[in-house]
């Protein structure tokens, strides 16, 4: 009966050790993901400026006559 608990206890002490790295993991991986949307939205916006001036140049432009 003892040997049964403590081979219950391995295997709890085994599940909260993956528990707690798989924690770990997720947590990093939330904040990879986080840097990586507001790089997203940086870049976004770099090519929205970078459309704009294109636009406006394009504008500026002579007519093919």
């Amino acid at each position: 009966m003892n040997s049964e608990l403590d081979a219950l206890e391995g295997k709890i002490e085994q599940v909260l050790a993956v528990v707690h790295r798989l924690r770990a993991e997720n947590e990093v991986l939330r904040n990879q993901l986080a840097t990586a949307e507001s790089e997203r939205l940086s870049l976004r916006q770099k090519i929205n400026t970078a459309r704009d001036r294109l636009e406006t140049l394009a504008g500026k432009l002579p007519e093919d006559a």
